[in-house]
C-alpha cells in the first residue's frame, strides 16, 4: 500500500519551525562556561527530529545542513568539545538559514544551494577546528562510530534511515524510541543489543563499548521497554487550521446575533407560554455565552510566541553597536488573540531596536553616569481589566526633549515651546521624524515609529510614551483582549443607538445643574471631586433631534488610557454582549467609531471608538489625569 506523503508535509513544517524557534532560544540561554547537559540534549534532539523528517521527505537541503549540525552538538553534549561564543554564533546563524529553507519548501520555493553549502561549510570548519584541537582520548570518547560526515542523504545507511523516523509530531524524552508518532506502539521484546534510541547504529563488536555506555543502554532498554508495554497515552492538543477557528468564531458571533433577536421576540410574548419561553432565552443565553468564551479562548496564544524571538534581536544588536544590554521578559503567560499577536512583531521589533539603539548608553557613558556597564530592556505583558499592556522599558538616557523639539522646527511642524512633555513624546511618531545622528542600517531614516502608531491603531490599541531624562524610556502599548466580540452598554442618541465598551464605563448619571461648571466657555461636570470634560455625541456624529442640555440628559462617565470624559446620550437601552464587524472594510474609516455591529432587531449600531472621543473632549483644555 502507497502511502501520500504529502498530507504530512503541513505537520512536518510547523513541528520543524517549532524546533528551530526552541533551538534558537535554547542557544541564547546556554551558558558556555557550564553547560546545562539537558539543554545540549535536547538542542541535540530538535535538530535530529527535523533531520529525521527531513529525510522521510526528501527535503535533501535540510537534511544536509541538519547532519552536519546534529555531529557537532553531539560531541558537545557527549563532553567532546566545548561550545565557544562563535561556534553558538555559527550556529544561530545555521538556524536562520533553516528557517529561510523551510519556509522554501514550505512555499514551493526555489532552494538557495548556494547559501546550504555556504552553511555546511561553515559548521564543517568549525567541526574540523574542534577535531584537530581536541585530544586523542576525547576523539576515542565523542565517536560512538555512527556520525559519518555525508554529502546527502543518498548516503546514509538503510538502518539510520529506518531508525529515524518521523520525529516530528512528537518530541520523545531522552530514553524513548522516536517513532511516527501517530501509530499504535507494539508491544516487543528489546534486543541484546537494542539501545532504545533510535539513531544510534548498533557497534560490530562489544569491546567497542565502554562500561559507561553499557550501563547507559541497559537503563534506556528498560525504560524503552517499560513505555512500550504501557498502555498508549493520546497527546492532549491537536493542530487545527487557523482559518476553521475563525470561521467558527464568526458561526459564534451569528449566533450570539441570533439570540439577541430571539431575547428581543420573546419580550413581545404574553400569556402561559411567557415563563416557560423566558426559561429557555437565559438557558440559551448562558450557554451562549459558554460556547462564544471557549471560542474565543481557542484563539488565545501566549506573548511569549512573539517574546522569545527577541533575545536574538537584543543580542545580535547590542553586539553590533558595542553596547552591553540585559534584556528581561515578563508575563510571557498572558494571552491574547492570535490575529494580534501576528500583527504586533513588527512594531514590537522596532521598539525593542529603538530602546537599544536610541536609549541604551554606550558603556563608557553608563559608567560616567554612575550607572551599571550592563543596560537593561524590560520587555512585559499584563492584563489589565479587559484590555492587554506591553511594555517597552529602558534603563537609558531617557528622551531628549530640547532635541526633539528642534527636529519639530526643522520639519516644519506645528508645537508650543511650553507644551507638555506627553505631547512632546508624541512627536517623534510624526512621518520621517527621527533624532538621529547618523543614518545607519539601524536607524536615522526617519521610517517607523508613525508605521509604528498606525499598525497599533490599526488593530484597536494605543501608545503612549513616558520618559526622564537619565534614567530611561517606557514605551506602553494597550490593546483589547480580542477583536471579535465586546461586552457594550448600548446607548441611544437622536434614533441611532451606539455601543460603549463597557470595560471603559466607570458609571451613569443624570447631573444637576449646579454639577455643570462654564470655564473658558466649555461646560464641565463637577463629580468625583474632578472637572469632566463632556463630550455631546450627537454633535460628533450629526445626529438631529437628541438632548443638547446636559442636566436633561444622561452622562456616561468614561475613562480612557489616563483621560477621563463624560459622553452626553440620550438614554440608556441596556447592557448587551456584540460582535464586532469592520467598518473600515465595509465601508470606510469613520472618526470615533472603532466598528459596527448587528443589533436584535436586524439594524446596525456604531461600536465607539472612545480613544478618539477622548482626543475631542481634550481640545483646547487639559484633561485630568488619573
Amino acid at each position: 500500500m502507497s502511502i501520500d506523503m504529502e498530507q504530512f508535509h503541513s505537520v512536518f513544517f510547523d513541528e520543524s519551525q517549532e524546533h528551530l524557534d526552541d533551538m534558537e532560544q535554547q542557544l541564547m540561554e546556554l551558558d558556555l562556561a557550564n553547560p546545562d547537559a539537558e539543554q545540549l540534549n535536547s538542542i541535540f534532539r530538535a535538530a535530529h527530529s527535523i533531520k529525521g523528517g527531513s529525510g522521510i521527505f526528501g527535503f535533501d537541503a535540510l537534511t544536509g545542513l541538519t547532519h552536519i549540525m546534529e555531529n557537532l552538538l553531539d560531541k558537545a553534549r557527549q563532553g567532546g568539545t566545548k561550545l565557544t561564543l562563535s561556534s553558538v554564533d555559527v550556529l544561530l546563524e545555521t538556524v536562520d538559514l533553516l528557517k529561510v529553507t523551510l519556509g522554501a519548501y514550505r512555499n514551493q520555493e526555489p532552494i538557495d544551494q548556494k547559501s546550504i553549502n555556504h552553511g555546511i561549510e561553515k559548521l564543517e570548519t568549525v567541526l574540523s577546528e574542534e577535531q584537530n584541537s581536541a585530544t586523542q582520548a576525547e576523539s576515542d570518547e565523542d565517536g560512538f562510530g555512527f556520525f559519518e560526515p555525508l554529502e546527502s542523504t543518498a548516503d546514509l545507511s538503510q538502518t539510520e534511515q529506518q531508525d529515524q523516523g518521523f520525529g516530528f509530531f512528537d518530541q520523545p524524552d531522552a530514553t524513548e524510541q522516536e517513532d511516527f508518532g501517530f501509530f499504535e506502539a507494539v508491544p516487543v521484546k528489546p534486543g541484546k543489543d537494542e539501545l532504545g534510541y533510535g539513531f544510534f547504529v548498533n557497534p560490530s563488536s562489544e569491546t567497542t563499548k565502554s562500561s559507561e555506555n553499557e550501563s547507559s543502554s541497559k537503563d534506556t532498554k528498560v525504560k524503552t521497554a517499560e513505555k512500550i508495554n504501557k498502555p498508549s497515552t493520546e497527546s492532549s492538543s491537536i493542530r487545527v487550521d487557523t482559518g476553521k477557528i475563525d470561521s467558527l468564531v464568526n458561526l459564534v458571533g451569528e449566533l450570539v446575533i441570533t439570540q439577541s433577536m430571539l431575547t428581543m421576540i420573546g419580550s413581545e410574548v404574553s400569556g402561559s407560554i411567557e415563563e416557560k419561553l423566558q426559561t429557555a432565552l437565559a438557558e440559551l443565553q448562558r450557554n451562549t455565552r459558554e460556547i462564544q468564551e471557549s471560542v474565543m479562548s481557542m484563539r488565545m496564544l501566549p506573548m511569549s510566541v512573539t517574546f522569545n524571538r527577541f533575545p536574538r534581536v537584543v543580542r545580535d544588536l547590542s553586539t553590533k553597536l558595542g553596547k552591553k544590554v540585559d534584556l528581561k521578559i515578563e508575563g510571557g503567560t498572558t494571552e491574547i488573540d492570535k490575529s494580534m499577536i501576528e500583527k504586533l512583531v513588527d512594531p514590537l521589533t522596532h521598539l525593542v531596536r529603538n530602546s537599544i539603539d536610541h536609549g541604551v548608553e554606550k558603556t563608557e557613558q553608563r559608567v560616567a553616569a554612575g550607572k551599571s556597564e550592563t543596560g537593561t530592556v524590560i520587555l512585559r505583558a499584563e492584563q489589565k481589566g479587559g484590555s492587554i499592556q506591553i511594555s517597552i522599558i529602558d534603563d537609558g538616557a531617557g528622551l531628549d526633549r530640547q532635541r526633539i523639539l528642534a527636529k519639530a522646527e526643522e520639519n516644519g511642524l506645528s508645537y508650543d515651546p511650553t507644551m507638555a512633555d506627553e505631547k512632546v513624546w508624541n512627536l517623534i511618531f510624526e512621518a520621517g521624524f527621527s533624532t538621529a545622528a547618523e543614518v545607519t542600517d539601524v536607524s536615522g531614516r526617519g521610517v517607523g515609529m508613525d508605521v509604528v502608531r498606525r499598525n497599533i491603531e490599526a488593530i484597536g490599541g494605543r501608545i503612549e510614551i513616558e520618559s526622564t531624562a537619565g534614567q530611561g524610556s517606557g514605551f506602553y502599548i494597550h490593546l483589547p483582549l480580542t477583536l471579535a466580540i465586546v461586552d457594550g452598554m448600548c446607548v441611544a442618541v437622536g434614533d441611532q443607538i451606539f455601543v460603549v465598551p463597557l470595560v471603559n464605563i466607570v458609571e451613569s448619571i443624570q447631573p444637576d445643574k449646579d454639577q455643570i461648571k462654564l470655564i473658558s466657555n466649555q461646560k464641565l461636570l463637577w463629580i468625583r471631586e474632578q472637572y469632566w470634560p463632556l463630550v455631546h455625541l450627537h454633535k460628533d456624529m450629526q445626529i438631529e433631534g437628541a438632548i443638547a442640555e446636559p442636566d436633561k440628559a444622561i452622562v456616561v462617565l468614561i475613562e480612557s488610557s489616563k483621560k477621563r470624559f463624560g459622553l452626553l446620550v440620550d438614554s440608556l437601552v441596556g447592557q448587551q454582549q456584540v460582535v464586532i464587524k469592520s467598518l473600515e472594510k465595509h465601508y470606510k474609516r469613520v472618526a470615533g467609531v472603532a466598528g459596527a455591529t448587528i443589533m436584535g432587531d436586524g439594524g446596525v449600531a456604531m461600536i465607539l471608538d472612545v480613544e478618539s472621543l477622548a482626543a475631542s473632549a481634550t481640545k483646547g483644555l487639559e484633561v485630568e489625569t488619573l
